[in-house]
């Protein structure tokens, strides 16, 4: 292709809205333009850019012997409600009346429309296993749009299901899933960590996310380099730091006491002279509908994924005031566990400890020397969130805590949905057997996004030759010499020929200005046809590193050829 044909829209300065790196080298390369909040056009660069990363996913998948599908995005709300989901994805979800006033969504994922092929269709385990996928366009009602393509209402995913007749089924289809991805990943030229994940709203017995560091992610990894351990903060498990201060010693009797106007952790602690891992923070939920009172240490958060694991609910809630004053007769900051009437569960750094802090459900004053076990029943669970300077559980190694992107995640959904949407299949004695399913999902965009931030400077992008638009420019410094002109015009021919994804910068522009470009837009080689063609020499310059190599002409396209092989 001619450089000077294409619509390569590149921009000279930062765009005031762009926050993150990939967003503003995305839009000041021309490869996106926004239409309205969380929604962008991509442009001709982007979308060559998208072409090979789906080609890569889709020959991935079909590698494990995936079927590719293609479903419907506008989704009829039954389905959905087979399932509960219509209720839990909330505001979420984008929905719409025809024009007969039936309710339609469009799909955010489509675990449902995939079960309700699989239950018209499905009869016997002889059918069985299934692998289905489809690279499709995805909408969510994104409330707060940012970053770009990282936090969109429209933006394209590469889903799959697979469909079993039993446990051990899902684990092989769960670790074809996974070793594609890693495949797919590294094919993409990312540098990334798999780690245990919750499953949120999906449901199911195990996940996996596939996290790629980088300060614009919205996501946080729990990670040990030691031991490799890596979990989402959701999900990852530590040892807490010890308390600050030792309990106070002896079998003491709650004792209440005024606090007037202190509401907080630390107003209650400036005023006790003693820290906060001394107190019992009260947490106000609502599961399901269902009210519970969550006990964690007063330096610690709680986990709201780890307490709907706990009570397996598809959706948590913070108790609003009206609700606190109704169940405790007390306001925030005033809570605690004796005598209340609601469900209570206690966090696991709680237990051992005594004559602690907590609110006594009378506004303005708390209770000395309570006891978790002894003046309350306590139930223990893991349900705090892990803090930075923690360490391994089981090793006592150091734990980071490291800001990320979600690039994929893959779900053991087990019976969820066979269940709720009845699925099911004759097995060989020809009993009824609920099919156990799995879901499996890449966001296409965030690939893209990963890898300029992975791999970008101040001059622009570095993508990956993998995945860039074009993995080679040819550039004469002067289209008017004739001598360069053809020189130029035939590597790119050679380019071509061995399979290269070339272009041909033949604008007529300054050299620094087609230099500026071709790195801004990410393009891994270059080769400049300039004034040492006189003595048979052009120079390949690689984009990663900046190393600029003088070759002979005639050895510059194989020279390109093996530094993309590595």
């Amino acid at each position: 292709m001619l450089w000077s044909k294409l619509f390569i829209p590149t921009l000279r300065d930062n765009p005031a809205e762009a926050e993150v790196a990939s967003h503003r080298l995305l839009l000041r390369a021309g490869y996106i333009r926004q239409l309205s909040a969380g929604i962008y056009n991509y442009l001709f660069l982007a979308q060559r850019s998208m072409l090979k990363i789906t080609k890569i996913v889709r020959e991935e998948m079909d590698a494990i012997g995936a079927q590719e599908f293609y479903l419907p995005a506008l989704n009829p709300a039954e389905v959905w409600k087979e399932s509960g989901r219509w209720d839990v994805m909330g505001d979420n979800m984008f929905r719409l009346k025809d024009r007969f006033g039936r309710d339609l969504c469009l799909g955010m994922t489509h675990e449902e429309v995939m079960t309700s092929i699989a239950r018209g269709e499905l009869r016997s385990y002889k059918q069985l296993p299934q692998l289905w996928y489809q690279i499709q366009v995805k909408f969510r009602d994104e409330p707060r749009p940012k970053s770009g393509l990282l936090r969109v209402r429209q933006f394209t995913m590469k889903d799959s299901y697979s469909f079993d007749m039993d446990a051990a089924g899902l684990d092989a289809s769960y670790e074809k899933h996974r070793q594609a991805y890693c495949r797919i990943f590294d094919r993409c030229g990312l540098k990334y960590t798999a780690v245990e994940a919750d499953s949120g709203a999906m449901g199911g017995s195990q996940s996996h996310e596939f996290m790629v560091e980088s300060e614009a992610g919205e996501d946080y990894v729990v990670y040990c380099a030691a031991t490799g351990y890596a979990a989402n903060l959701e999900k990852a498990v530590s040892r807490p730091v010890a308390p600050a201060v030792a309990d106070p010693e002896g079998d003491l009797t709650p004792e209440e006491f005024s606090t007037p106007n202190f509401k907080t952790i630390d107003e209650v602690s400036a005023f006790t002279k003693l820290p906060a891992t001394s107190q019992m923070k009260s947490v106000v939920m609502v599961g399901d509908g269902k009210p519970v009172l969550a006990l964690v240490r007063g330096d610690h958060q709680l986990s709201e994924a780890k307490l709907a694991g706990v009570l397996g609910a598809a959706e948590v809630r913070a108790a609003l005031p009206h609700e606190i004053q109704e169940w405790f007769g007390a306001a925030p900051g005033s809570l605690g566990p004796i005598g209340v009437k609601i469900r209570l569960l206690t966090d696991n750094a709680l237990e051992g400890r005594k004559n602690m802090i907590c609110g006594a459900n009378k506004d303005d004053f708390h209770l000395r020397n309570v006891t978790p076990g002894k003046d309350f029943k306590a139930v223990y669970h893991d349900l705090r969130q892990v803090a930075a300077g923690e360490t391994n559980i089981e090793t006592g190694d150091p734990l980071q805590i490291l800001k990320t992107v979600e690039i994929g995640h893959i779900f053991k959904l087990g019976y969820k949905y066979s269940k709720s949407m009845g699925l099911s299949v004759l097995d060989e004695s020809g009993k009824e057997v609920t099919v156990i399913m799995g879901s499996y999902g890449i966001g296409l965009e965030r690939i893209l996004c990963a890898a300029v931030e992975l791999y970008h400077d101040g001059n622009g992008m570095s993508l990956p030759a993998s995945i860039a638009p074009f993995t080679v420019v040819v550039t004469p410094v002067n289209m008017k010499d004739e001598a360069l002109k053809s020189a130029a015009e035939t590597l790119y021919a050679e380019c071509n020929k061995a399979g290269m994804d070339a272009v041909l910068d033949d604008r007529d522009e300054r050299p620094g200005v087609k230099f500026k470009d071709a790195e801004l837009v990410g393009i891994p080689w270059r080769i400049t046809v300039g004034k040492k063609l006189a003595q048979g020499i052009v120079e390949v310059v690689e984009r990663r590193t900046g190393k600029l190599t003088e070759v002979p002409v005639g050895e510059a396209v194989e020279f390109v050829r093996k530094g993309l092989l590595g």
